[in-house]
Protein backbone atom coordinates (compact mmCIF):
# COMPACT_ATOMS: atom_id res chain seq x y z
CA UNK A 1 0.00 0.00 0.00
CA UNK A 2 1.51 3.29 -0.93
CA UNK A 3 1.38 6.28 1.61
CA UNK A 4 -0.95 9.23 0.60
CA UNK A 5 1.44 11.86 -1.46
CA UNK A 6 3.97 9.23 -2.17
CA UNK A 7 2.27 9.84 -5.73
CA UNK A 8 2.71 13.34 -6.04
CA UNK A 9 6.37 13.01 -4.21
CA UNK A 10 7.58 10.52 -7.06
CA UNK A 11 5.79 12.96 -9.42
CA UNK A 12 7.86 16.07 -8.11
CA UNK A 13 11.07 14.10 -8.34
CA UNK A 14 10.24 13.00 -12.20
CA UNK A 15 9.40 16.91 -12.74
CA UNK A 16 12.77 18.21 -11.36
CA UNK A 17 15.15 15.27 -12.58
CA UNK A 18 14.98 16.87 -16.16
CA UNK A 19 15.74 20.25 -15.24
CA UNK A 20 19.02 19.22 -13.20
CA UNK A 21 19.94 17.17 -16.05
CA UNK A 22 19.60 20.39 -18.45
CA UNK A 23 21.49 22.50 -16.16
CA UNK A 24 24.13 20.16 -15.55
CA UNK A 25 24.52 20.18 -19.40
CA UNK A 26 24.78 23.87 -19.35
CA UNK A 27 25.54 25.14 -22.67
CA UNK A 28 25.03 21.51 -24.90
CA UNK A 29 21.47 22.57 -24.99
CA UNK A 30 19.73 25.06 -26.46
CA UNK A 31 16.72 26.61 -24.00
CA UNK A 32 13.43 26.65 -25.24
CA UNK A 33 12.11 30.21 -26.56
CA UNK A 34 9.54 30.40 -23.74
CA UNK A 35 12.30 29.66 -20.88
CA UNK A 36 14.22 32.37 -22.95
CA UNK A 37 11.46 34.66 -23.32
CA UNK A 38 10.66 34.63 -19.67
CA UNK A 39 14.45 35.27 -18.55
CA UNK A 40 14.92 38.02 -20.91
CA UNK A 41 11.08 39.73 -19.78
CA UNK A 42 12.80 39.09 -16.17
CA UNK A 43 16.50 40.91 -17.53
CA UNK A 44 13.69 43.99 -18.46
CA UNK A 45 11.65 43.86 -15.55
CA UNK A 46 15.10 44.07 -13.08
CA UNK A 47 16.48 46.96 -15.56
CA UNK A 48 13.50 49.09 -15.34
CA UNK A 49 13.38 48.67 -11.69
CA UNK A 50 17.15 49.51 -11.35
CA UNK A 51 16.70 52.59 -13.35
CA UNK A 52 13.29 53.68 -11.06
CA UNK A 53 15.83 53.27 -8.05
CA UNK A 54 18.32 55.58 -9.43
CA UNK A 55 16.25 57.91 -10.63
CA UNK A 56 14.91 58.03 -7.12
CA UNK A 57 18.40 58.52 -5.82
CA UNK A 58 19.31 61.03 -8.08
CA UNK A 59 15.82 63.31 -7.15
CA UNK A 60 16.93 62.27 -3.60
CA UNK A 61 20.29 63.76 -4.01
CA UNK A 62 19.50 66.84 -5.55
CA UNK A 63 16.30 67.64 -3.09
CA UNK A 64 18.31 67.21 -0.39
CA UNK A 65 21.00 69.67 -1.63
CA UNK A 66 18.38 72.36 -1.88
CA UNK A 67 17.05 71.63 1.33
CA UNK A 68 20.41 72.04 2.62
CA UNK A 69 21.36 75.31 0.55
CA UNK A 70 17.53 76.53 1.38
CA UNK A 71 18.00 75.99 5.24
CA UNK A 72 21.71 77.94 4.90
CA UNK A 73 20.24 80.72 3.39
CA UNK A 74 17.31 80.65 5.72
CA UNK A 75 20.00 80.50 8.97
CA UNK A 76 21.97 83.53 6.68
CA UNK A 77 18.46 85.35 6.99
CA UNK A 78 17.54 85.07 10.22
CA UNK A 79 21.09 86.13 11.71
CA UNK A 80 20.86 89.00 9.20
CA UNK A 81 17.82 89.94 10.38
CA UNK A 82 18.74 89.87 14.19
CA UNK A 83 21.88 92.75 12.75
CA UNK A 84 19.60 95.43 11.26
CA UNK A 85 19.52 97.33 14.64
CA UNK A 86 22.84 97.25 14.75
CA UNK A 87 23.09 98.41 11.21
CA UNK A 88 20.46 101.12 12.26
CA UNK A 89 22.76 102.34 15.08
CA UNK A 90 25.85 102.57 13.11
CA UNK A 91 23.91 104.55 10.52
CA UNK A 92 22.86 107.02 13.57
CA UNK A 93 25.92 106.96 14.96
CA UNK A 94 27.53 108.09 11.19
CA UNK A 95 25.07 110.44 10.74
CA UNK A 96 25.81 112.62 14.22
CA UNK A 97 29.52 112.27 13.27
CA UNK A 98 30.33 109.40 15.98
CA UNK A 99 31.89 107.30 13.42
CA UNK A 100 34.26 110.07 12.15
CA UNK A 101 37.63 107.72 13.10
CA UNK A 102 38.74 105.72 16.08
CA UNK A 103 37.77 101.25 16.78
CA UNK A 104 34.35 101.69 16.59
CA UNK A 105 34.74 103.03 12.78
CA UNK A 106 36.88 100.00 11.84
CA UNK A 107 34.09 97.67 13.25
CA UNK A 108 31.57 99.01 11.80
CA UNK A 109 32.98 99.42 8.31
CA UNK A 110 34.01 95.81 8.74
CA UNK A 111 30.61 94.55 9.77
CA UNK A 112 29.12 96.47 6.78
CA UNK A 113 31.87 94.96 4.42
CA UNK A 114 30.79 91.23 5.52
CA UNK A 115 27.44 91.80 5.05
CA UNK A 116 27.68 93.28 1.72
CA UNK A 117 30.13 90.24 0.32
CA UNK A 118 26.71 88.59 1.73
CA UNK A 119 24.71 90.18 -0.76
CA UNK A 120 23.11 92.47 1.67
CA UNK A 121 22.04 95.83 0.06
CA UNK A 122 20.37 98.86 1.50
CA UNK A 123 17.87 100.51 -0.47
CA UNK A 124 15.65 103.76 0.04
CA UNK A 125 17.02 106.67 -0.35
CA UNK A 126 15.84 110.24 -0.46
CA UNK A 127 14.70 111.21 -4.32
CA UNK A 128 14.30 107.74 -5.46
CA UNK A 129 10.84 106.19 -7.24
CA UNK A 130 8.47 104.97 -4.56
CA UNK A 131 7.70 101.85 -4.96
CA UNK A 132 4.96 99.73 -3.12
CA UNK A 133 6.61 96.90 -3.00
CA UNK A 134 9.46 98.00 -1.70
CA UNK A 135 8.62 101.09 0.19
CA UNK A 136 6.48 101.50 3.55
CA UNK A 137 4.89 104.98 2.97
CA UNK A 138 3.92 106.41 6.50
CA UNK A 139 2.83 110.19 5.14
CA UNK A 140 2.26 111.18 1.31
CA UNK A 141 3.02 114.86 1.41
CA UNK A 142 2.54 114.99 -2.69
CA UNK A 143 -0.13 114.38 -5.30
CA UNK A 144 0.72 111.07 -6.38
CA UNK A 145 1.41 111.15 -9.83
CA UNK A 146 4.65 110.79 -9.60
CA UNK A 147 5.61 109.97 -5.98
CA UNK A 148 9.10 110.18 -4.99
CA UNK A 149 10.67 109.09 -2.09
CA UNK A 150 11.39 112.53 0.57
CA UNK A 151 12.08 111.39 4.01
CA UNK A 152 13.55 107.93 4.79
CA UNK A 153 13.21 107.13 8.56
CA UNK A 154 14.48 103.57 8.40
CA UNK A 155 16.13 102.08 5.04
CA UNK A 156 15.11 98.84 3.38
CA UNK A 157 17.24 95.95 3.10
CA UNK A 158 17.58 93.17 0.31
CA UNK A 159 19.24 89.36 1.24
CA UNK A 160 20.40 88.67 -2.82
CA UNK A 161 16.80 89.32 -4.12
CA UNK A 162 14.89 88.85 -1.61
CA UNK A 163 13.29 91.63 0.69
CA UNK A 164 14.01 91.30 4.61
CA UNK A 165 13.04 94.68 5.44
CA UNK A 166 11.09 97.44 4.01
CA UNK A 167 12.24 101.15 3.80
CA UNK A 168 9.84 103.39 6.29
CA UNK A 169 9.67 106.88 4.05
CA UNK A 170 7.45 109.73 3.38
CA UNK A 171 6.25 110.31 0.27
CA UNK A 172 6.54 113.60 -1.88
CA UNK A 173 6.15 115.10 -5.50
CA UNK A 174 9.42 115.11 -7.09
CA UNK A 175 11.34 118.41 -6.86
CA UNK A 176 10.82 120.72 -10.01
CA UNK A 177 13.85 120.40 -12.31
CA UNK A 178 15.69 123.68 -13.72
CA UNK A 179 13.72 123.44 -17.12
CA UNK A 180 10.34 122.82 -15.71
CA UNK A 181 10.57 126.18 -13.23
CA UNK A 182 11.77 127.96 -16.87
CA UNK A 183 8.75 126.95 -18.66
CA UNK A 184 6.48 127.19 -15.21
CA UNK A 185 7.74 131.25 -15.66
CA UNK A 186 6.77 131.49 -19.25
CA UNK A 187 3.53 130.08 -20.65
CA UNK A 188 3.47 129.81 -24.21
Amino acid sequence: MTQPGAENEGAGQEATEPTADAAAAGTEQVPVDGAGQAEKSQIAELTEALQRERAQFVNFRRRSAEEFTQAAANGKQRLVEKLLPLLDDFDRAREHGDLAEGPLKAFADKLGDILTGEQLVKFGASGDVFDPELHEAIQNDGSGVEPVIGDVFRPGYRLGDKVIRHAMVTVTDPAPSAGDAENAGNPQ
